[in-house]
């Protein structure tokens, strides 16, 4: 039973570990957190305040990052159905919206399903729809919302869409996924991607919309003129399935693929639509592969997304262990922001390392450490929420979705 005298000792004890840390969020009640979240009341709330391992977003380095893949498109007159894998959150998905992306693409049919029920028009589900349990959910998304696509790379699978969609007297637009330098995904270029694409064309439950092709292996090409060489390669038989469709008659809407590391290459190699979705957080591994004035760095976004941690434990010399450790998604890779002196470990599955060699340097019991992680999709899905920040401020947090079990993949 709690008496009045060990709650007052107890928030005696806060107060006084607050008042040692001497942070900007000293006086903060944190008996309220959740509540005032609930209640999207940010005052007062900043980043010391926050539990930890926490994804942070920079919202300037975010805004300026959506905004500058906008004017691109825009300018160079290619459509943009951005990949919502990486962040997996309504919130960023309408952001992008109203700066003109015409839709959204989706790994799963659980995304699709969450884009779609939320408002989102045009999305593209990139994976075609072969089990029992996806292709009930994709005529059932068909017919709630006209306006959601996805893809086939298998005459078979068209054959079990067309019957589905039939007994559901309803139409699936579908676009023809070919081969595009990943052995994953996608049907032959030529002949075969032309003949699927006719049969999707001539099926009474079934529109044609055209192709998909992603190039996934050029977009972490080092180095720019790499990279459009690989590119122009991987899509060498796109041009070719192109060619045979325009002299076969066969209307083709959208030409859809791209990533963020091919944003400004891809317009050269047909394609008519983007699904860039690294370019709104940034991580080191696309941090690396260079730009196309800077082999070194890749600096046309922002790394607007970070992972807090807390220094937990410093016992040894030259390490510290923190609360970001292997089921937070840790890796080597990893940047710390701000102390490129650091390097990234991990302890186990709760427990992170820092590391360095400078005998001048040292961090502090309780420090809060920014780090860049190495792979978006993954490591955004380990977290519930994303905390935005303006400098210290926590001003809005946005719920991460769509990212559940089994049931809900």
């Amino acid at each position: 039973m709690t008496t009045r005298r060990s709650f007052l000792a107890a928030g005696s004890l806060l107060a006084a570990s607050v008042a040692r840390a001497g942070k900007p969020g000293s006086g903060y009640p944190y008996s309220e957190f959740e509540s005032r979240i609930a209640r999207r009341d940010f005052r007062g709330m900043t980043k010391d305040v926050l539990p930890t391992p926490a994804m942070v977003v920079d919202l300037e380095i975010f805004e300026r990052n959506i905004r500058h893949m906008a004017d691109h498109s825009k300018t160079v007159g290619i459509e943009l159905r951005p990949h919502v894998k990486v962040h997996k959150s309504v919130d960023i998905a309408k952001r992008q919206a109203a700066l003109g992306a015409i839709g959204v693409t989706t790994a799963t049919i659980a995304e699709a399903e969450l884009m779609s029920g939320a408002g989102v028009k045009g999305v593209l589900w990139t994976k075609q729809p072969a089990s029992p349990n996806n292709l009930a959910r994709a005529i059932a998304l068909t017919r709630k919302d006209p306006s959601f696509m996805f893809v086939v790379d298998d005459p078979l699978v068209a054959d079990w869409v067309e019957e589905a969609a039939s007994a559901a007297n309803t139409k699936c637009r579908v676009a023809a996924s070919v081969y595009a330098g990943m052995v994953r995904q996608g049907i032959e270029n030529g002949q075969p991607a032309l003949e699927l694409a006719q049969k999707l064309s001539s099926s009474k439950h079934i529109a044609f919309e055209g192709y998909m092709a992603y190039s996934g292996g050029a977009a972490h090409t080092k180095g720019f003129e790499s990279r459009r060489k690989k590119s122009a390669e991987d899509l060498s038989g796109l041009q070719k399935t192109l060619e045979l469709s325009r002299k076969s008659g066969l209307n083709v809407n959208i030409v859809s693929g791209g990533s963020t590391g091919t944003y400004n290459i891809d317009k050269e190699n047909s394609l008519t639509e983007l699904e860039c979705g690294s370019y709104v957080f940034m991580d080191t591994a696309y941090m690396a592969i260079g730009g196309k004035s800077d082999d070194a760095v890749y600096s046309d976004f922002g790394g607007s997304l970070s992972v807090l941690t807390t220094v937990d434990s410093k016992r040894h010399p030259n390490v510290v262990t923190t609360d970001y450790g292997n089921k937070a998604m840790a890796k080597p890779t990893d940047k710390v922001k701000g102390m490129p002196w650091l390097s990234v470990g991990t302890q186990g599955a709760e427990y992170g390392a820092l590391k360095w060699t400078d005998a001048d340097r040292d961090l502090k019991l309780g420090q809060r450490v920014e780090i860049y992680c190495t792979n978006l999709d993954t490591s955004t899905n380990c977290y519930d929420r994303y905390y935005i920040a303006r400098g210290e401020q926590i001003v809005d947090v946005w719920p991460i979705m769509g990212r559940g079990g089994s049931a809900q993949r």
